[in-house]
């Protein structure tokens, strides 16, 4: 595992994307990692652009910044693509996953990413309404992201998801997002 890694999330009030943040962290922390996952919210409003953070390390970690060069950026809504630009600070081997039913290479080239920089996508929104029956990406897009990026077992998502959804959810929408989770690391493609 790298020394450190340092997620940012791009989203939108109401879809999920800071509890996004929060079960990926939980997920690495029961593997045995460092992590941190923190919000940082604009005006708080359902729709509102919001970024939320993770570091996930194997030391402790002992700054308590916002991730202002991240290895991986998420966009959980496509439309913020035209409003801000996710790839301010991304290094050259950058790690990009978007939220889209576009190919990675339609996104790639929108965003103009170099050679060295990976692009994913996944139609977590249609995943999210097939399986769980309402916008809400979050699941789907940690399953992904499980597929992306090598940080932690399949099985450790798996079970942070059930454990962090279970405390305020029906066996109904836990059942929904486990199968948006698998589906969306099923789904995801590279390009």
């Amino acid at each position: 595992m790298a020394e450190t890694l340092e997620i940012r999330w791009h989203g939108r009030g109401g879809q999920g994307t800071v509890t996004g943040a929060k079960v990926y962290a939980e997920a690495c922390l029961s593997s045995g990692s460092y992590v941190q996952a923190f919000p940082e919210y604009g005006p708080e409003r359902s729709g509102a652009p919001v970024r939320a953070f993770n570091r996930i390390s194997s030391k402790e970690i002992r700054v308590h910044c916002p991730v202002l060069h991240p290895k991986v950026v998420i966009v959980a809504d496509a439309t913020l693509l035209d409003a801000i630009d996710v790839t301010e600070g991304v290094p050259d081997d950058g790690v990009f996953l978007v939220n889209t039913p576009k190919d990675p290479g339609e996104i790639r080239k929108k965003l103009k990413l170099k050679t060295t920089q990976r692009m994913f996508t996944v139609d977590a929104t249609r995943i999210s309404i097939d399986n769980i029956g309402r916008t809400m990406p979050n699941a789907a897009i940690v399953g992904a992201l499980a597929k992306a990026v090598d940080m932690t077992s399949f099985d450790s998502i798996h079970e942070s998801v059930r454990k962090s959804f279970g405390k305020k959810f029906s066996q109904k929408v836990i059942v929904g997002n486990l199968y948006a989770l698998q589906t969306g690391y099923k789904e995801v493609k590279e390009g």
